[in-house]
């Protein structure tokens, strides 16, 4: 992999640009959510980036797009994918954008507590510290009195949940899978599994232009947001770049405050500094006891 100055200084760009479009999503995501059904704006997002990536790759890669060794994990990963997006944009049409992606960013934390059950891997007495510390921000953000609401809370839970999930089973299939492959699954299973529920699914006002516009985006955000993701990783270690994803807690907070007019307490601005902390501890460990792999 290269790692000339050129190649890290371009990576790091790339995977800034692919945080700044993720909030995007979050943030088109919250705004639509307080007029349209969640299940519609999930399925927008997946089916805007399917036909993106059918379009786009689909004419050069032909089979090799669908092409896998471990097809049930590509789908069960691509569920959990799904399932992490239903939850954080339920999560986000009831709580404050950088609350909700504060709570999301808890699944390495999650991921370290099933690493040795799961992964085989041995886990340092710095990375406990890290996960103690990273659950202690979750209960600042969460605790009695915030304002926020419990459903909120157990939606962006259940997405942290689902994510680790989902990044676990990303690095099983990481060292063997195409990543453009499994960028691929993640957005067929999920057009697929919410279009064949969308007769149940769909309801609430039609939107106009420029909700339209907005809906068509979210996949837009989405798509172009993972290609740069995956792009970033080809040119930089993900020991490297890991740290740098909670960059996007920055980002989310400052497009509360300029989007929604949102501003976290002081215990909640601690609780997101705690869990960017814990969780760049845990990815700064993590490169001394395994081999790196890319995000799917």
């Amino acid at each position: 992999m290269p790692d000339s100055p050129t190649h890290l200084l371009r990576a790091v760009l790339l995977l800034l640009g692919a945080l700044v479009l993720f909030v995007l999503l979050d943030a088109t995501s919250k705004y639509l959510g307080r007029n349209y059904p969640v299940p519609m704006l999930v399925w927008t997002r997946y089916v805007v980036h399917f036909l993106l990536m059918v379009v786009f790759l689909a004419p050069s890669m032909r089979l090799r797009l669908v092409n896998t060794r471990r097809p049930t994990r590509q789908v069960v990963r691509s569920l959990c994918l799904l399932g992490t997006t239903f939850c954080a944009m339920a999560a986000l049409s009831r709580m404050p954008l950088a609350e909700t992606t504060a709570i999301v960013f808890a699944a390495p934390l999650i991921v370290t507590l099933l690493a040795r059950p799961v992964l085989g891997e041995r886990i340092g007495a710095l990375r406990w510290v890290a996960v103690t510390v990273g659950f202690v921000g979750v209960l600042l953000i969460a605790r009695p009195g915030s304002g926020l609401v419990a459903e909120g809370i157990a939606f962006a839970l259940g997405g942290a949940v689902s994510y680790a999930i989902y990044q676990i089973l990303t690095r099983q299939l990481s060292p063997t899978e195409n990543p453009v492959t499994m960028l691929f699954y993640t957005a067929l299973i999920g057009s697929a599994g919410m279009s064949l529920a969308l007769p149940w699914i769909w309801g609430g006002p039609m939107p106009g232009l420029v909700d339209g516009l907005l809906f068509l985006s979210m996949g837009v955000y989405g798509g172009l947001g993972h290609f740069l993701l995956i792009r970033a990783f080809r040119d930089a270690p993900a020991s490297v770049l890991s740290p740098i994803l909670y960059v996007q807690l920055v980002w989310a907070t400052l497009f509360g405050w300029l989007v929604f007019d949102h501003v976290p307490d002081g215990a909640a601005l601690g609780g997101i500094l705690t869990i960017a902390v814990a969780g760049a501890i845990i990815a700064l460990d993590s490169r001394r006891l395994r081999p790196a792999v890319e995000p799917g």
